[in-house]
């Protein structure tokens, strides 16, 4: 795991609603499929965010400005400068874990990958539970929720989510990725089904 930069993308709004839902369901089926429900809005402006976590380190918090992701911006705004860099600090083991999302193979990408010698790891499709870095963005979520005072605009949060990545503890982003091999043997316990991570 030490030569895996674990990658992803995510979306901080303004709003204050954390988005749960509360349900009423049997005792030990808290995890059960049927009582679990996905949603990915996006309601109000936001910021779109990209960092990586490696064991002793993460790159830095990239912020994205205005218009949609693609292939190309992915290659221009993240590979080249982040993720190659990180990767010749890491050496010959270097493997990269990003997403399925359309933006990350796209052609371009997956030839940028193959030019520079950078290897991705297979990712089954739809997986949060399995990747560490979705626990950190709930965590610098809570703590950009937190500051004093709190944050009123759209560049306040901006700020405020640079400033707390920026401090972020090693110990928290190793904690989270020396809990994969705990993480996979329960997702394959439920047969892919959601985890309690």
């Amino acid at each position: 795991m030490g030569s895996v930069l674990f990658t992803d993308e995510s979306r901080f709004t303004m709003e204050s609603d954390s988005g749960r839902l509360l349900i009423w369901r049997e005792q030990r089926t808290r995890y059960h499929q049927s009582n679990t429900v996905e949603r990915h809005n996006y309601r109000g402006g936001g910021i779109l965010v990209w960092a990586g976590i490696s064991l002793g380190g993460h790159t830095d918090l990239h912020v994205f400005h205005g218009g949609t992701v693609t292939g190309l911006r992915y290659w221009d705004e993240i590979l080249d400068p982040y993720v190659r860099p990180y990767a010749a600090a890491i050496g010959n083991d270097f493997i990269l874990m990003d997403d399925n999302a359309r933006r990350h193979r796209a052609g371009i990408v997956e030839e940028y990958l193959e030019d520079h010698g950078l290897e991705r790891m297979e990712w089954p499709a739809r997986s949060p539970d399995l990747n560490p870095i979705e626990h950190l963005w709930d965590y610098l979520g809570r703590e950009v929720a937190a500051l004093n005072p709190p944050t009123r605009s759209l560049h306040e949060l901006k700020q405020g989510l640079l400033c707390v990545w920026s401090s972020l503890p090693i110990p928290v982003s190793d904690n989270l990725i020396n809990s994969m091999g705990n993480r996979c043997r329960q997702c394959i316990q439920v047969r892919g089904g959601h985890i309690p991570y």
